[in-house]
């Protein structure tokens, strides 16, 4: 678990998010992407343009889990995903993601 990028080669624009299994969100977006059906439609419309190949899928970060029967992460992980997007390669007028307060 932890923060995840789809980042366009082409123009560094990304979409950033944070999620409990990284692989099946990333695999969620290529699918949506393929089948033309992502609900971000500036992604799609770039994904539609620019062909997969201009696109890249990556882990930004990691979230060990911790050592508790009950943790819940959600708490952790939008921390985590604040924290990263105050990177200056994150600024967001570089991002996809609708503007986060």
């Amino acid at each position: 678990m932890g923060v995840f990028r789809v980042l366009n080669k082409e123009s560094g624009f990304s979409l950033l998010e944070c999620g409990r299994d990284i692989h099946a969100r990333l695999n969620r977006h290529k699918t949506e992407l393929r089948l033309g059906s992502h609900r971000n439609r500036a992604l799609q419309d770039d994904w539609n343009r620019l062909g997969a190949d201009a696109f890249f899928f990556e882990t930004v970060e990691l979230l060990k889990p911790a050592e508790k029967p009950d943790y819940d992460p959600e708490d952790d992980l939008k921390a985590l995903l604040a924290l990263t997007l105050e990177r200056k390669e994150f600024s967001p007028e570089r991002l996809y993601n609708p503007t986060h307060s």
